[in-house]
């Protein structure tokens, strides 16, 4: 409300002299009803207004105000990315973590190859849905130079499990710290070749969590929105026939809108985010994949272990 500074005393007197001028036939009434009595004090206290026409916003701002931030500028960059409120945020998370968690296989199937590898699928909610956190590797390495994948690799002697395997890489390769990792479970793992065994780990990371890649290792970090393996807008899929069994190589490009880059998600990579968003989202995917839709569980530990003994046959 606007505040209206009266610049000399009023006083009753006045103000029904005022009234008689402009209004000769006016029937006298008590000046008691016309003006309580109040101090002929200077008043600097705000009174009700009439609604002034409308005014635009900027007009409000000192004349000092720079000229390249108006306030409706402002305005529209808080708007246009909102914040979820932390219930709907928490919400989001614990509903995602639930269905993970009746997926989880822990150790059930680590005892079946020495030559381990894990890799960390980093969920976080980002303005009302859930992202997965991808690498680009970088150019030096000598195993698959360029391409997009999740942070991970081999198990050392000193990694008590797999969890901590993908850990261990996550720090190493983008200073993601475990204290900033909310495990929530290990998927089944997929079988390379026959005897390499890759587990999937997922876990929540902090939504603060500002990556710092290690360039031997990593040229870039970025977010994909999890919806995107279930609905993507280019995507195509390659078909491959082994041993009699038949592979769907799932392809994604997907351009961030950050930079404007288009990046490659496929292979293993795409298969485990494919696997996590038909978990969480409970949805139909847009194209073909390996498994029953009607029991996502049973589909994927059907495919690994068919696999595993094809594999531990030719031994």
């Amino acid at each position: 409300m606007p505040l209206i500074l009266e610049a000399e005393p009023v006083t009753g007197q006045k103000l029904l002299g005022a009234t008689q001028k402009a209004w000769p036939e006016a029937p006298t009434v008590p000046l008691s009803r016309l003006v309580p009595p109040r101090s002929s004090a200077y008043v600097t206290r705000p009174r009700p207004f009439p609604a002034p026409a409308p005014v635009p916003i900027c007009a409000c701002l000192s004349s000092r105000a720079p000229p390249s931030l108006p306030l409706e500028t402002n305005l529209t960059r808080t708007m246009s990315r909102p914040s979820p409120p932390e219930p709907a945020r928490n919400s989001l998370i614990d509903d995602a973590k639930a269905r993970l968690k009746k997926y989880d296989v822990g150790i059930k199937y680590s005892h079946l190859s020495s030559n381990k590898y894990s890799v960390l699928l980093p969920l976080l909610a980002k303005e009302g849905k859930l992202h997965l956190l991808f690498t680009l590797r970088s150019e030096k390495l000598r195993r698959s130079p360029g391409e997009v994948c999740f942070p991970g690799g081999k198990c050392e002697p000193t990694d008590v499990d797999d969890v901590a395997t993908a850990l261990r890489e996550a720090q190493e390769e983008v200073g993601l710290c475990p204290h900033q990792v909310e495990v929530v479970c290990c998927l089944v793992p997929y079988l390379l070749d026959t005897d390499t065994l890759i587990t999937p780990v997922v876990g929540f990371i902090d939504p603060h969590f500002q990556a710092q890649p290690n360039p031997d290792e990593v040229k870039k970090v970025f977010l994909v929105p999890l919806e995107y393996f279930l609905h993507p807008h280019d995507y195509h899929q390659n078909h491959l026939t082994q041993s009699g069994r038949h592979f769907i190589i799932h392809c994604f490009e997907y351009t961030n809108p950050e930079d404007g880059v288009t990046y490659h998600i496929r292979g293993i990579t795409a298969k485990f985010a494919v696997f996590v968003a038909l978990i969480i989202l409970e949805r139909k995917p847009t194209f073909e994949v390996d498994f029953n839709l009607n029991d996502l569980m049973s589909s994927s530990e059907e495919i690994f272990l068919k696999l595993h003994k094809h594999a531990t046959s030719k031994l």
